[in-house]
């Protein structure tokens, strides 16, 4: 059987037209539909046929009508009821994809039984979306996920790198994230202002024995005035600079230290010295 053709921009801007949509930026509306890149997003998330996927912000069903072509199962998650419609138009008459009308910041994600994430984010809200995913539905494995390239950055980001911050340690304790390859402009309807990348997440199933709300505490702390030395980001939750630098001494960091430069373990040992 000859496979569906995907979701191009010509046919997308005509069902958009024809359902008066228009989209919305605030909304991080940019839509893949460049066929090449939507099979490479498939390839990259290693679709297997039955794997129940997934799709955070299907938006138009490009991406949605690629993975139903793979062979998966597909839980279309959608927050915008005006492409509701579009959708239905797109995959409605397929028995291999749900199409569900939620916000992935507030719904129940354990609740639909799919052991994978696939998704194109919206750019305003994509690092909040992985790190919800990771903390609220311990159901799914891994994440194979198109962000903006800075988000991207911060989600696989190590000590040192200039983006590194408090997201990038938070996605750390949860799992191993990996850069892919960066996604053109070009492959996008409407065209953004900004680079892509693509970004695998894969969930780690044991984690450092500490309170982790402590941990994520002291980690926000850390980072609430990155250019500051540990000794003094920390006194506030420490009950002083002097109680701050004794912390960071008995965790065996040094106090001068600023918080771009300590890894997982380093936060967990103050977090335990803070405790």
């Amino acid at each position: 059987m000859t496979a569906p053709p995907l979701l191009g921009a010509r046919r997308l801007r005509a069902l958009l037209d024809a359902h008066g949509v228009t989209l919305r930026k605030q909304l991080g509306q940019n839509f893949v539909v460049d066929p090449n890149t939507i099979r490479k997003v498939v390839a990259a998330a290693a679709i297997r046929p039955g794997d129940r996927v997934l799709e955070i912000g299907a938006g138009a069903g490009s991406l949605t009508l690629g993975l139903a072509t793979a062979g998966a199962r597909v839980v279309a998650l959608e927050v915008d009821a005006r492409l509701l419609p579009v959708l239905r138009d797109v995959v409605g008459g397929r028995g291999d994809v749900e199409i569900v009308h939620a916000d992935a910041r507030t719904a129940d994600l354990d609740a639909f039984g799919a052991r994978r994430v696939v998704a194109n984010l919206p750019y305003n809200a994509a690092a909040t979306i992985v790190l919800r995913v990771l903390e609220a539905a311990p159901g799914i494995d891994d994440l194979t996920v198109m962000t903006q390239l800075e988000v991207g950055e911060r989600l696989v980001a190590r000590p040192g790198d200039d983006a590194y911050g408090q997201t990038s340690v938070f996605v750390t304790y949860w799992a191993d994230a990996t850069l892919g390859g960066r996604v053109s402009r070009r492959a996008f309807f409407p065209v953004p202002g900004v680079d892509s990348v693509l970004v695998r997440i894969v969930r780690r199933r044991s984690h450092v024995p500490i309170d982790r709300a402590l941990l994520f505490d002291v980690v926000r702390a850390a980072f609430s005035q990155r250019r500051k030395t540990l000794r003094n980001s920390l006194a506030a939750r420490a009950g002083g600079v002097d109680a701050a630098a004794a912390a960071a001494l008995r965790a065996g960091v040094d106090p001068a230290a600023r918080a771009e430069d300590l890894g997982l373990e380093s936060f967990v040992a103050l977090a335990r010295a803070l405790s």
